[in-house]
C-alpha cells in the first residue's frame, strides 16, 4: 500500500499540512512520532508495527532513555533512532488515555506541542504523526483531529522560527481519515 496526500494546505507560517492515508512506518520523513506510553513498552497499536519493523532497536534505546530520564510526559516526548526504518528518528509521544483525568484535551494540546518541540530540537524538516491517542487510548477521533490540528498551527503561530517545513498526519483507516477530513474542512 502506498501513502497517498488525501488534502494538503499551507499554513499562513509557510508550513505544509498533509493528511495522508498509509502507513506511518513507510514515511521518508526527518522524523516520524510514535504514540507511546509513558514506560516507552511498544506493545500495541502504531507504537508495536513502528517497534517491529525498525527493529529490536527502538525498544532497546527507549528501555535506554526510560533509566536515564524516568517516566515521559505529555508535554516532553522521548526520542530514539528509527532502527531500519527510512525516517532518520522516531518521537514518542505521550498521549492521554481517555477520561482517565480532566486534562485530555491539554494533554493531547502538549503530545503534539512537544513532539514538534523535539522535531525542531533534532534540526528536522518534515515529521509525519498519527492520530495520537485515537487508536487503543480511545480518544474519540472527532475531538482529536480538532485538537491536533489547531495544536500544529498554534506551535508555528509562536514559534516563527521553526526549520519544519512539512507536517504529515497518517492515517491508516478510512473512518479516521473521513473524520480527520470533516473536521480540517470545517476548520
Amino acid at each position: 500500500m502506498m501513502n497517498s496526500i488525501i488534502v494538503e494546505r499551507k499554513l499562513s507560517t509557510n508550513q505544509t499540512l498533509q493528511i495522508v492515508q498509509g502507513d506511518i512506518t513507510l514515511e521518508e520523513v526527518d522524523a516520524i512520532v510514535n504514540a507511546a506510553n509513558e514506560n516507552l513498552q511498544h506493545g500495541g497499536g502504531v507504537a508495536w508495527a513502528i517497534s517491529k519493523k525498525g527493529g529490536d532497536v527502538i525498544q532497546k534505546e527507549s528501555d535506554d532513555w526510560i533509566r536515564k530520564h524516568g517516566q515521559v510526559s505529555h508535554a516532553l516526548p522521548a526520542w530514539t533512532s528509527s532502527g531500519s526504518l527510512p525516517s532518520r528518528y522516531v518521537i514518542h509521544a505521550v498521549g492521554p488515555v481517555w477520561g482517565e483525568t480532566s486534562d485530555d484535551d491539554k494533554n493531547l494540546s502538549d503530545a503534539v506541542t512537544g513532539s514538534l518541540k523535539v522535531a525542531d530540537e533534532l534540526k528536522c524538516k518534515s515529521i509525519s504523526m498519527p492520530a495520537i491517542s485515537t487508536g487503543i487510548f480511545g480518544f474519540p477521533k472527532d475531538r482529536a483531529a480538532g485538537i491536533i490540528l489547531k495544536s500544529i498551527e498554534s506551535y508555528f503561530a509562536e514559534n516563527k522560527n521553526s526549520g519544519i517545513e512539512q507536517v504529515r498526519i497518517i492515517l491508516f483507516d478510512d473512518s479516521s481519515v473521513d473524520v480527520f477530513v470533516t473536521v480540517w474542512r470545517s476548520a
